[in-house]
C-alpha cells in the first residue's frame, strides 16, 4: 500500500482506507473465485493497483466524466480508477458473469457510489463514454471496432475523448492502423522494474 501512497500524496483519508481494502478484500474473494493469478496476488498493489492507475498519470479525469472498463476482469483498472476519482462516474463490463459478482462485492464494500458493473459484452454497451479503458483483452484492431460508437463529442479533457489501453511490449506492429495513437510509457512515471515495458496507449476516437 505504501507503494500507491508514494506515486499519489495527496489521497484523502477515505480514499487512503478504500485502497488500503483492497487487499484483504482481493484474498478473501480470489480464494473462491479466481480473478488474480495466484503468484500476482501478493503484489497487487503493484501489478493492478499501480498498474491501473498508470492511466490517472497519463490523463487525470475531471468530475463528471463517465468512463467505460472494457473487460474488467477482477476491476482493473476500473476499480483503482474509481478511487482515485470519486466525482467520475464509471461503467465496468465483463463478458464473464463471476469476475462481475467479485466486482459487485469489492464496489459494495467499498460503498463506491460512482461505479456500476454489469455482465455483458463490449458490443452490446449503450451509452456514451469521454474515454474507454482496459488492460490488454484484445488487439487494437477489434477493441476499435467495440468502441468507436461509444466516445461522447464533448470534449473536456487535455487529450482528446476515445481509448486509454494499458498494455506492455513492441506495439508497432499492433498499432500500424493507427497513426493517430500515442504512447506513453509507464516507466516515465513509476520507477519499479515492473514497468519497464508497460505502456498506455491513447487512441483519439471521433463520435459517431
Amino acid at each position: 500500500m505504501d507503494i500507491i501512497r508514494k506515486y499519489f500524496p495527496n489521497l484523502t483519508k477515505i480514499q487512503d482506507a478504500r485502497f488500503e481494502a483492497l487487499k484483504n478484500l482481493y484474498l478473501e474473494w480470489n480464494a473462491q473465485i479466481n480473478v488474480i493469478s495466484r503468484k500476482d496476488i501478493d503484489e497487487l498493489y503493484i501489478k493492478h493497483v499501480l498498474h491501473s492507475l498508470g492511466i490517472a498519470k497519463v490523463q487525470p479525469f475531471n468530475s463528471g466524466a463517465k468512463i467505460l472498463d472494457i473487460g474488467t476482469g477482477g476491476g482493473f483498472p476500473g476499480i483503482p480508477l474509481a478511487i482515485l476519482f470519486p466525482e467520475v462516474k464509471f461503467y465496468l463490463v465483463d463478458s464473464i458473469g463471476k469476475k462481475i459478482k467479485v466486482v459487485n462485492e469489492v464496489v459494495n464494500a467499498l460503498e463506491l457510489a460512482n461505479v456500476q458493473a454489469a455482465h455483458l459484452r463490449a458490443e452490446k454497451v449503450n451509452g456514451k463514454f469521454d474515454f474507454i479503458v482496459s488492460r490488454a483483452v484484445t488487439n487494437m484492431d477489434d477493441f476499435v471496432k467495440w468502441t468507436r460508437k461509444k466516445i461522447k463529442k464533448e470534449q473536456n479533457h487535455t487529450i482528446k475523448n476515445g481509448i486509454l489501453y494499458l498494455k506492455g511490449g513492441d506495439l508497432k506492429q499492433e498499432l500500424q492502423n493507427f497513426p493517430k495513437a500515442t504512447i506513453y510509457n509507464l516507466s516515465d512515471y513509476f520507477a519499479e522494474d515492473f514497468f519497464e515495458t508497460k505502456k498506455v496507449v491513447h487512441i483519439p476516437l471521433k463520435s459517431n
